[in-house]
């Protein structure tokens, strides 16, 4: 049964992914993509913030504060790990710029395929991380995904229209499925991280990479939502790969990969709910003036 219910809790996974970006795909035409990274400042500070400052983060709390090993091989591989596919979920939520978002996401996945493979196995020995089988599920998953979306909107904006609800709905369902079932089947090894630290680990460092991402997201309040709620998540799905390339006999980095992921989407909600609640506040003020 559980054999099952993996497999299932993978598919959910999947299914959540590609509908994830085909429906951002369908929202959006090129220029809309391409419109956000023209802004160099922003992007410089968006590589600085996820691929600097993050993963300096998690390698100062793993030496600064005691913690299993596995546990700190996890946090190290997602304070490497950019991206991920969440993020136009939260800033839906934020009520923040959802071109940007998408454009972020996009620019933050290559910088993660090139950054695993060539930093991780500095600040991690032993570590080998050959960037071809960290591309394939995100090109698969991700780019593939969001390059047709965009394609049948650029093609057909009425199709583009009809598509969007239904994948937005499959999107949302195998999303909910996906936390249940892998909550469920690691239920007793994340329960077994309390009293080690790890979770307070995990809090502390989403917390972080959403205050860097905010305070370097420039002056507009919609950029700066994304650019906290994109450095403050982390992409589980390229920290697996790796995790399951190196240490698959070690299930502790697996664990710490799922508490940071599930305790830090708590602190992720909650951000995007203020950020929202901002962004609500000062368009009443703009109104009223």
């Amino acid at each position: 049964m559980n054999e099952f219910l993996d497999k299932l809790s993978q598919v959910a996974v999947l299914v959540f992914v590609v509908t994830s970006m085909a429906t951002a795909g369908l929202s959006l035409r090129v220029r809309q993509l391409v419109e956000p990274l023209r802004r160099v400042r922003l992007v410089v500070l968006a590589v600085v913030a996820n691929f600097v400052v993050v993963p300096l983060a998690a390698y100062g709390l793993t030496e600064l504060i005691p913690l299993h090993r596995p546990y700190a091989i996890g946090l190290l591989l997602l304070g490497g790990a950019a991206g991920a596919p969440f993020l136009p979920k939260l800033v839906e939520v934020a009520k923040g710029d959802l071109a940007f978002s998408v454009a972020l996401m996009l620019l933050l996945t290559v910088g993660t395929i090139i950054f695993m493979p060539l930093v991780l196995p500095l600040l991690i020995p032993g570590l080998a991380a050959d960037p071809w089988p960290i591309l394939r599920p995100l090109l698969l998953t991700m780019l593939i995904p969001i390059a047709v979306g965009m394609a049948v909107k650029a093609r057909s904006e009425r199709w583009a229209q009809r598509l969007h609800p239904g994948f937005k709905v499959v999107s949302s369902v195998s999303m909910l499925l996906a936390v249940v079932l892998l909550i469920g089947l690691n239920f007793s090894a994340m329960v077994g991280t309390f009293g080690t630290g790890a979770i307070g680990m995990a809090l502390l460092f989403v917390a972080l990479g959403i205050g860097t991402g905010y305070l370097l997201g420039g002056p507009s309040r919609e950029t700066r939502s994304v650019l906290g709620l994109g450095t403050g998540q982390r992409n589980i799905a390229a920290a697996l790969v790796i995790a399951t390339q190196n240490f698959s006999d070690s299930p502790g980095v697996a664990v710490m990969l799922l508490v940071t992921t599930f305790a830090g989407l708590i602190v992720l909600l909650v951000a995007a709910r203020r950020f929202a609640g901002a962004i609500s506040k000062a368009e009443v003020q703009i109104n009223a003036a």
